[in-house]
C-alpha cells in the first residue's frame, strides 16, 4: 500500500501538490492517463521532474491522488445529505441518484476520466476501499435512523448498509454505470432505488 503525501502539511507544500494535481488532471483529461507521464506535467508546470518527485513519488501516486479528490466530492455530497432535514428513505434516495448523476457527467461524458476511474477500480487501490466504507458508514447512520423512526424493519444497520450498496451498484459503479446506460433490459435507476429501500421497509 503506498502512502500518500499529507497535503494537510504546511500551506506552501500543499499549494504545490493543489497545482501538480491541478495539471495532472488537466492533462488526463485531455491526452488520457495512459499517454500522460510525469515529464509531461513537470513540463506544463514549468518545473524540473525532479521537483515533482519531491511531492509524489510516481505517476501512480498522483492518480490514486487525483481518485481519492474525485471521491471526496462524493463523500461531501453524502455528508450534505446526511444532514438534511428529510426522511430516511428521501435522504437515500437523494444521495444514490445524486451519485448516478454525478457518475454519468464526470465518469462517463469524459472518456479520458472514465479511463482513470477504471484503472484505478482495477488496481483495487485503498483508496476506492476507504471510499466504500466512508460511504457505508454514512449509509449505516442514515439507516439507523431509519429503524429509530419506525420507517424501517429492526435490523443490524452496518449489514443493512452493505447489502443497500450491493442492490444499488449498478448506479455507481462507473463500469456497470457505463454498460447499463440507455440498454433497454435493465432497470432504470430509480426503481432500483425504489426496490432497495423496500427491502428495508419489510
Amino acid at each position: 500500500m503506498l502512502d500518500l503525501p499529507d497535503i494537510s502539511a504546511d500551506p506552501a507544500r500543499q499549494e504545490n501538490i493543489t497545482r501538480i494535481l491541478d495539471a495532472a488532471e488537466k492533462l488526463f483529461r485531455h491526452y488520457g492517463y495512459s499517454k500522460t507521464n510525469v515529464a509531461d506535467i513537470a513540463r506544463d508546470l514549468g518545473m524540473s521532474t525532479a521537483n515533482i518527485y519531491r511531492f509524489f513519488g510516481s505517476k501512480v501516486e498522483i492518480h490514486q491522488a487525483l481518485c481519492g479528490r474525485m471521491l471526496e466530492q462524493s463523500y461531501q455530497m453524502a455528508l450534505a445529505i446526511r444532514h438534511q432535514p428529510m426522511s430516511a428513505a428521501d435522504r437515500l434516495r437523494a444521495y444514490t441518484m445524486g451519485q448516478y448523476r454525478l457518475t454519468v457527467e464526470t465518469m462517463l461524458d469524459e472518456q479520458k476520466v472514465h479511463e482513470m476511474v477504471v484503472i484505478a477500480i482495477e488496481r483495487d487501490w485503498h483508496v476506492i476501499e476507504k471510499f466504500i466504507d466512508r460511504i457505508q458508514t454514512v449509509t449505516g447512520e442514515i439507516i439507523a435512523e431509519g429503524i429509530a423512526a419506525g420507517e424501517f424493519v429492526e435490523q443490524d444497520p452496518h449489514i443493512a448498509a452493505m447489502c443497500y450498496g450491493a442492490a444499488t451498484v449498478n448506479l455507481c459503479h462507473p463500469q456497470m454505470v457505463a454498460q447499463c446506460l440507455n440498454k433497454t433490459n435493465e432497470a432504470r435507476p430509480e426503481d432500483i432505488v425504489e426496490f432497495a429501500i423496500r427491502a428495508l421497509k419489510k
